[in-house]
This record gives C-alpha cells, sequence and structure tokens, in this order.
C-alpha cells in the first residue's frame, strides 16, 4: 500500500492498529503520522514504531490518504470541527467509535466524505481483535480492501451491513468484558477447590483461548464441539447440567441483547 495513514489519538486502540500495520509491513512507518495532545504518548510510539507524530491535528489531517480518527466518541465533534477544512478531498476517513453512525459523521464534516465505519474490540491489543467493517456509498471496493488489510493486520475483519453495527457491538465489542467475568468465576472456583489463584487464571484462560480456536479452526458447530467433551454420566456434563439449572444459556443471551439495546439508544 503506497499510501499516508493518519492517525488522530495515540491511546491503547491506536498503538494497537500502529502496531499491527507496521509489523505487517502494510505501509512504511515513514508513511504514518499519529497526532495526539499528549507527548508522552507520541515519544513513545516514534520510538517503539518509529512513525511521525506530530501535536497539530491539522498536519495529520492535510497529509492522510487514510485518516483513522482513534478518540474517544465525545471528542469526535471536536476534532472533527478542528480538521474538517483541512482534510484531503479524496481521503478515506476511519471512525471507530460507538455510537457514531455514517450519516452523523457526514453531518459533523458537512459534507459528503468518503467514511468507513469501524467496530474494533480490545483484543486487538494483543493481535487477536475483530473487526466490522461498513464503508459508505463513496468507496470503492479497492478502498475497503485496504481498510480491511489494516485491520486484519491484528486480528481478524468482517465486512457487513452498517445496521448491524449494534449487534456488533454487544457479540464482539462489549463481548470480551463478559468472557473475563467467566474466566475470573472459574478461576474462583479453582482457587475455592484449592488452586493457587495465578495457576487457576493460567488454566482459566488458556481453557478459554484453546475452546474459541477450535471453533474457528475446525468451523465445527459449538454445540457439536461441547458434545466432544461431554462423555455419558462424566464430569463435564454434569457441570454443563448444572449451568443449564442456573440459566447459563438464558442469562448471555440477556446480556448480549442488552448491550445491542444500549448501543440503538446512544446511536439516536
Amino acid at each position: 500500500m503506497n499510501k499516508i495513514i493518519g492517525f488522530i489519538g495515540c491511546g491503547n486502540m491506536g498503538q494497537a492498529m500502529i502496531g499491527g500495520i507496521t509489523k505487517a509491513k502494510l505501509v512504511a512507518p515513514k508513511n504514518i503520522i499519529v497526532g495526539d495532545l499528549n507527548e508522552k504518548s507520541l515519544k513513545k510510539a516514534a520510538e517503539k514504531y518509529g512513525i511521525r507524530t506530530t501535536t497539530d491535528n491539522n498536519e495529520v489531517a492535510e497529509n492522510a490518504d487514510i485518516l483513522v480518527l482513534s478518540v474517544k466518541p465525545n471528542l469526535y465533534p471536536i476534532v472533527i470541527k478542528g480538521i474538517k477544512d483541512h482534510v484531503k478531498e479524496n481521503v478515506t476517513i476511519v471512525t471507530i467509535a460507538a455510537g457514531k453512525n455514517i450519516k452523523g459523521t457526514e453531518e459533523m464534516f458537512g459534507r459528503k466524505l468518503k467514511i468507513v465505519r469501524v467496530m474494533p474490540n480490545t483484543p486487538a491489543l494483543v493481535g487477536e481483535g475483530m473487526a466490522a467493517i461498513c464503508p459508505n456509498d463513496k468507496v470503492t471496493k479497492e478502498e475497503t480492501e485496504e481498510v480491511l488489510h489494516i485491520f486484519e493486520s491484528f486480528g481478524k475483519g468482517e465486512i457487513v451491513n452498517e445496521k448491524l453495527m449494534d449487534v456488533v457491538t454487544s457479540v464482539s465489542g462489549s463481548s470480551p468484558a463478559f468472557v473475563y467475568m467467566f474466566i475470573e468465576a472459574m478461576a474462583d472456583a479453582a482457587v475455592l477447590d484449592g488452586m493457587p489463584r495465578n495457576q487457576s487464571y493460567k488454566f482459566a484462560a488458556q481453557a478459554v483461548l484453546g475452546s474459541a480456536k477450535m471453533v474457528l479452526d475446525t468451523g465445527e458447530h459449538p454445540g457439536a464441539l461441547k458434545d466432544m467433551v461431554c462423555s455419558p454420566g462424566g464430569t463435564t456434563i454434569e457441570g454443563v447440567a448444572a449451568l443449564e439449572e442456573k440459566g447459563f444459556r438464558n442469562a448471555v443471551i440477556s446480556a448480549v441483547r442488552k448491550t445491542t439495546q444500549k448501543s440503538i439508544e446512544l446511536s439516536k
């Protein structure tokens, strides 16, 4: 890719993206420019990745062919107001903020631009992110693929219809929190039965990681994989029965749907 990629915001997600891009060698470090008011974060990123940095967002906007707005949702109106007259005419704007739909972003810029709305998640920080990608009608297929490749450099990505973005927010954006709670609960049970705390977290987390990898790598239905572990009259089916008795699946479904509804409310 022979383009300049700009980032406004050098927080955790921004640095996760920069790390993925540089590791995959999608562009040379000199073709990445990052703007942020936090000079400490900029210095850290410059030293680690060899990229260009600045405290002037307009410098980023004037140079970037692909411009990633990696700031908190509440800062979007302020940031966009400051840069909207400085972005290139043919720039592709990438938004990664929950609740910021394409139409709203277009209105903040005051004109129709190429906009790709993306919902990433925090496992991007360890190279295992999941991102939903939705371009507006000005973005070409090739430009959409460029953005997809950026997010696939630190995980996986899928192109989705914007109407699914609220579901994406819950099933992958917010759900890591649910998974962490599951890991913590399993570890607590192991500690209760005598296992040291640090060891219990390792066993529980690795079990979740390996199980997820089996779903992705085998293509088998999760129910079929569950059945493989459940021997007749065995230990696992005893635990499955306890989860069913406590309404485990219904609790998870309710949590995901509640999160989706909250995302819909925030998008209005």
